[in-house]
């Protein structure tokens, strides 16, 4: 098979490293790549949300399978595109896609299909916003509708604070269109996690649990940002939860998106609170790999990674199954200093040669470039991400460590208590 991943970043070189393994795959492009994908793939300069760009490569190099990694051209519709010129897409419709694109669309989807989630409120007028806040106090979270790259969420400790949330989104204009219109939340109490399952339409294939750290430093202090790393599995979904995750939430997610003339085809993220009592609750959806999450999944997954893809496309997920590795991964996102906020490019990066990647370690690149002569440079806010198995948390957290130490990189900086909670 000929296949092509879009996108660029981390989640991307995760995906490509796990396809480029597949006997079944022949030729591997990426658009538009990074110097580590390069390493593994033919990288085309079309950029990841340019769809007509994306259509033309998979036509132009006779691509049988087209996996879409990030999530704005799966809400702009490049998978309807795809497979309107006759080129099969791993993700969802644009239709499905809504239940990232829109938070609103989503929690009113999960209110009509009785799916475990917090209280919540629409509001595209500021005013009414603001005093719906009001009445209902703190803590309290405030979301913008629309994409805004994982920072549109602000968990406001006071009345104040989720007034002015409001403000910079819906009259600051911080996220853009994202934000002309807000979701206000119920503030969920437990554990967070993420769970990925595999669905044709109808079948949903569970995959594996992980744990990501949204904070920017340690202690979960600062601002959210993308992700500053994430461990699979995660201790707090263990065999029986995964099943109530599934019954509860995954399954009527499934038959809802169906029954509504819009079936989910893809990998459904779904981030969840868990509460020992009140069992686990729905904080977002998200319609793609997590990130950095998929790089610990692609780690620990022991099946080939392509026919599972092929079966989602073909409706045939029924008689797949997969076999994971029983080690943790651990991820350990280096970011630029001043990241999720403004930050330099250009640095260099050194020290990479320092590393020998193996089947238990694997430095996955997301924000970087390279220069003419060969150096590596960090153009973006979440730079690598060093991923490490280990036959225990702490085991995998030592080895993510030890190798974050030989990279020499004064202008970035990383959490340094990644998987705390397993560990």
């Amino acid at each position: 098979m000929k296949v092509l991943v879009v996108g660029g970043g981390g989640r991307e070189h995760a995906l490509c490293w796990a396809i480029a393994d597949s006997p079944l795959c022949d030729a591997l492009y990426c658009a538009p790549g990074n110097p580590g994908i390069a390493a593994l793939a033919t990288c085309l300069p079309v950029k990841a949300e340019d769809i007509d760009g994306i259509v033309a490569a998979a036509r132009d190099h006779d691509v049988d399978l087209v996996v879409v990694g990030p999530e704005a051209p799966l809400v702009a519709g490049l998978v309807d595109r795809l497979t309107e010129a006759g080129i099969k897409a791993f993700g969802p419709t644009a239709a499905a896609a809504r239940l990232e694109g829109s938070k609103g669309f989503t929690r009113d989807f999960l209110a009509r299909h009785g799916i475990p989630s917090a209280a919540y409120g629409r509001f595209a007028d500021l005013e009414e916003a603001k005093a719906y806040i009001r009445a209902q106090g703190a803590p309290i979270v405030v979301k913008a509708d629309g994409l805004a790259a994982g920072k549109g969420v602000v968990v406001a400790t006071t009345v104040d604070e989720a007034l002015a949330a409001v403000d910079d989104m819906m009259a600051g204009g911080a996220f853009g269109g994202a934000g002309e219109e807000v979701v206000i939340e119920e503030f969920l109490d437990g554990e967070e996690a993420s769970f990925f399952a595999l669905i044709d339409g109808t079948t949903a294939l569970p995959l594996a649990a992980a744990q990501d750290h949204k904070r920017a430093y340690d202690g979960d202090e600062g601002p959210n940002t993308g992700g500053m790393g994430a461990y699979s599995p995660a201790p707090v979904v263990d065999d029986a939860m995964a099943e109530r995750i599934m019954a509860e939430i995954v399954r009527p997610t499934t038959a809802g998106m169906a029954a509504e003339g819009m079936p989910f085809k893809g990998v459904l993220f779904v981030g969840l609170m868990i509460d020992p009592v009140k069992g686990p609750r729905v904080v977002e959806y998200n319609v793609r790999f997590g990130d950095p999450e998929c790089q610990g999944l692609m780690m620990r997954l022991k099946s080939d990674l392509l026919p599972a893809l092929m079966a989602t496309v073909d409706g045939t997920l029924s008689h797949m199954t997969l076999r994971w590795r029983d080690e943790t991964a651990m991820t350990v996102v280096m970011a630029a200093e001043g990241y999720p906020g403004s930050y330099e490019k250009g640095t260099v990066i050194g020290g990479l040669d320092n590393l020998s990647e193996t089947a238990d370690l694997v430095v996955f690149h997301a924000g970087t470039d390279r220069r003419a002569d060969g150096t590596v440079i960090a153009v973006g806010g979440r730079v690598l991400g060093i991923t490490a198995l280990g036959a225990t948390p702490r085991d995998a957290r030592d080895n993510a460590y030890a190798a974050v130490d030989k990279i020499e990189w004064p202008q970035g900086f990383c959490r340094r208590d990644i998987g705390w909670r397993a560990v």
